[in-house]
């Protein structure tokens, strides 16, 4: 009876995780509709979504903590505590890269946007594609959709570089539409974090399923 009652409050854990990640791309999904649009009203959804998420990263932190405690898990089972208590935190800042973005569409609120080389609705679809296909990977427990994921990172890098550089150009050329331009590099730039935050999420699963840490691997090979 025990260990039926430690693998449905592991059940109860991934539940909760899973909402927090609807909430995560929910607000994602909300800030890059309000940016592109100018829409206070979805800045404010994004907003109140914010406070769900936070209330909601305090709760899987507390009950992950709790099975720590109590329960002394070994093996795989240690594992998945210990990954979502990272993917938490990583869901937590999917959260708060999407309230910069709602900060950067407030600025401009009141502006016409400007015609500029860039695609954030683009960006931000692809960001949200990482980070479902992560969450797939938790679900299923499928270490190969969370490689798929990692190997997708390089792309969204890529697009975030050439923003960086067209919209400097634009900065240079075309002063008055600086200000806009500065907000758009830096929207790319969110958007390029959460996808290092999907990655993040998908190294988490290769390491519960595996017990590999391929973070660390990754971040040696980038030194070379």
């Amino acid at each position: 009876m025990p260990r039926i009652h430690f693998q449905q409050q592991l059940a109860d854990l991934k539940d909760k995780l899973l909402a927090m990640a609807a909430l995560a791309q929910q607000a994602l999904d909300s800030a890059v509709d309000a940016y592109q649009h100018r829409d206070a009203g979805l800045c404010q959804y994004v907003r109140e979504n914010e406070t769900a998420i936070n209330t909601a990263h305090r709760e899987v932190d507390e009950l992950a903590y709790d099975l720590l405690a109590m329960e002394q898990p070994m093996a795989v089972d240690l594992r998945f505590i210990l990954a979502v208590i990272k993917i938490n935190g990583d869901l937590e800042r999917i959260g708060d890269q999407a309230m910069s973005i709602v900060y950067r569409c407030l600025d401009l609120i009141d502006e016409k946007p400007a015609n500029l080389p860039v695609d954030i609705g683009t960006m931000g679809d692809y960001a949200g594609m990482m980070i479902r296909s992560s969450i797939q990977a938790l679900i299923e427990g499928d270490a190969q959709v969370a490689e798929a994921v990692m190997e997708m990172d390089d792309e969204i890098d890529r697009m975030n570089r050439v923003a960086q550089s067209d919209l400097t150009r634009v900065i240079q050329d075309r002063s008055s539409v600086t200000r806009q331009a500065l907000q758009a590099i830096i929207v790319c730039r969110n958007l390029e974090r959460i996808a290092d935050h999907a990655t993040n999420i998908a190294a988490d699963v290769i390491f519960w399923i595996r017990g590999a840490d391929v973070r660390h691997q990754l971040t040696a090979a980038e030194a070379e």
